[in-house]
């Protein structure tokens, strides 16, 4: 049977500051991201078996996205753990949802964090095709496993 690719759209809201950068991105300050995971993988072939048809269920994509990636960043502080230590601690005391990374939070490295991450939790069956990661209306990163293999 032929492969079908499926695409999901997620939205977060997530703070971050850029490390060491030289525009305004310094700061700190947020963005309504739009995060859209596509999957690829054969439709279930058996009839007797209640995902008949399907690659994916939508809602078992949406519960996978949702428990592994959109939990932890949404309405989160992202920052990079190479900045400096006192002043990171002071925002852990001061916020209840700080998230200090091991990379810069680009929209880019996010976009890699995001889909190595969710390899680790998609099933046997199901291959990560895509993630696009759209930060502002007009900007977004995408990573394809065709362009990491």
């Amino acid at each position: 049977m032929p492969a079908v690719r499926v695409t999901k759209e997620f939205s977060f809201e997530m703070a971050h500051a850029l490390w060491n950068y030289d525009g305004a991105c310094r700061n700190i300050h947020g963005h309504s991201y739009r995060l859209f995971i596509t999957v690829t993988g054969t439709p279930l072939p058996d009839a007797n078996h209640p995902k008949f048809g399907m690659v994916i269920d939508f809602k078992d994509l949406k519960s996978l996205v949702r428990d592994s990636i959109v939990r932890q960043l949404d309405h989160a502080l992202v920052l990079y753990k190479g900045a400096e230590r006192k002043s990171l601690d002071a925002l852990k005391t001061m916020y209840d949802k700080v998230l200090i990374l091991p990379f810069q939070p680009t929209c880019e490295n996010l976009v890699l964090y995001i889909s190595e991450t969710l390899r680790k939790h998609l099933p046997d069956t199901i291959k990560l095709y895509s993630v696009k990661l759209q930060e502002t209306a007009t900007s977004f990163a995408e990573w394809y496993a065709e362009d990491n293999t």
